[in-house]
């Protein structure tokens, strides 16, 4: 799952899809740095930060995100924010969206699973990267996810869209952090999914 930032209390968002302050983590430090060399901007964090995400983010291919995370971003303008290709999954393709023409996006009607087959026939042996929230939650409910990285703010929300979405009663066991590092205004678990 993907560079999602996430409250200390699970929320990827509040109730109305405001991020807060989940984010500027990115942008406080010393050590400016990218993901990959297409990035138009760089990041600015510390060391640890740099390190953790370069190691765990240097080859996606696609994302696969959900129509709510399409909407309020506009797509990223139609650039992906991470890897050359986005699958979003969604009950209806967007019309009239303004970038659709040149846009590197598929829309999948047909749920997660047809989207995560599609970005594996892409990416190849390269990162599918899925989105928090209820596409990621529902890709680890149908095993189809190896790894989690959450990159945990120190900051409590007390309510709003959880990281894994609603996830339905039943465990799925995460191993023990396979990577930790601290940042400025953020700790990075990267945890592989137990089978």
């Amino acid at each position: 799952m993907g560079c999602a930032s996430v409250s200390a209390d699970g929320y990827i968002a509040d109730d109305e899809g405001q991020i807060g302050s989940l984010f500027d983590w990115m942008a406080v430090g010393n050590v400016e740095f990218k993901l990959s060399e297409s990035d138009e901007e760089a990041m600015l964090g510390t060391e640890a930060s740099k390190k953790f995400m370069q190691s765990v983010y240097p080859d996606i291919g696609a994302v696969i995100m959900g129509r709510n995370l399409f909407d309020q971003t506009n797509g990223w303008d139609g650039v992906p924010a991470a890897g050359d290709h986005v699958f979003v999954v969604t009950h209806e393709a967007p019309t009239g969206w303004e970038h659709a023409d040149t846009a590197p996006f598929t829309f999948v009607t047909d749920g997660v699973q047809a989207a995560i087959e599609q970005a594996h026939e892409y990416c190849g042996d390269r990162i599918v990267d899925v989105a928090a929230g209820q596409i990621g939650g529902q890709a680890l409910r149908l095993g189809l996810i190896d790894q989690v990285v959450m990159n945990v703010v120190p900051v409590v929300f007390g309510g709003g869209r959880p990281f894994f979405g609603a996830m339905e009663p039943g465990e799925v066991k995460l191993a023990n952090p396979s990577r930790v590092a601290q940042g400025n205004r953020v700790t990075h678990l990267l945890y592989d999914v137990e089978r």
